[in-house]
């Protein structure tokens, strides 16, 4: 196979391709059905035409069988005035009008044979486009139900082009969704970290364990003035044999709390010198 060959081989399948992704059923067997009453109505005309021209035959046979008997009238007048060769002459056109209108009855005998004969061409034309018209429309209701359950079963699974581009833009709504959760999420954690003040700060995490422990160290003695504060302002009771026993247990227990806030206080004033040799020192 040459190569104009094969190239025309393949734009002819490609062609047919197109074609056979292009065509609708219906429109086809619509077409056809008026293809075929086009086909009809051209041999109705062709009736009409023959019957038009065998009509004209008639018409021409009668006006000779009337000149017929006009010389047959001729000739019997011609004898009646002894006028033989009149008689002859009218008896001979009397013979060829005879055999013109023998021409015509042949002529028109056809000419109804084949009237007749496209007569039943066109009855059973016709019958064979009804029989087709009734195909036709149980062919594009089957064609339209078929198409119509496609659609839905397509619909409903989700293969069909239109549904195909509906599911990928959910997959890529649920995509962006999840992303921005996510994004939403981690957001949220950097800022319960405090990374963003980290950020933000000049200090590193020497400076803020220190300044973490100062306010915890502010809060206990806040908390210890308050409470001496409440001490004071309250009366305190005789004490009893029972209390006094107790008091008398609890007063090592106090003095050891007052020596650890002593140490705390004294560790403090270190760590206080020592941030301030440090900033000089920087």
């Amino acid at each position: 196979m040459g190569i104009l060959s094969r190239a025309s081989y393949v734009i002819r399948s490609k062609v047919n391709a197109l074609l056979n992704r292009a065509e609708d059923p219906t429109e086809t067997l619509d077409y056809s059905y008026e293809q075929m009453r086009d086909e009809l109505q051209q041999v109705k005309q062709g009736i009409a035409d023959l019957t038009t021209q065998k009509k004209r035959l008639e018409i021409q046979k009668r006006r000779l069988e009337e000149n017929v008997e006009k010389h047959n009238e001729q000739a019997r007048e011609a004898v009646r005035q002894d006028r033989e060769d009149l008689a002859r002459q009218a008896l001979e056109k009397k013979q060829a009008k005879m055999n013109q209108i023998e021409e015509l009855e042949t002529q028109i005998a056809d000419l109804q044979d084949t009237q007749d004969d496209l007569v039943e061409k066109k009855n059973e034309l016709q019958g064979r486009i009804e029989e087709f018209r009734t195909k036709k429309e149980t062919m594009k209701a089957r064609y339209e139900a078929a198409e119509a359950s496609s659609r839905v079963s397509e619909a409903m699974t989700g293969v069909g082009d239109e549904m195909a581009d509906v599911s990928r833009a959910i997959e890529r709504a649920e995509e962006r969704t999840d992303e921005m959760e996510a994004r939403s999420e981690a957001m949220d954690e950097l800022v319960d970290t405090g990374a963003f003040d980290e950020a933000m700060s000049d200090k590193d995490s020497i400076d803020r364990e220190l300044e973490s422990g100062r306010s915890d160290r502010e809060v206990e003695t806040e908390l210890e003035t308050l409470k001496a504060e409440l001490g004071e302002g309250t009366g305190e009771p005789e004490p009893t044999e029972e209390s006094a026993a107790s008091d008398a247990e609890a007063e090592p227990e106090t003095e050891t709390d007052v020596d650890e806030e002593e140490v705390e206080a004294e560790l403090e004033q270190l760590r206080e010198d020592g941030e301030s040799d440090s900033e000089e020192s920087a």
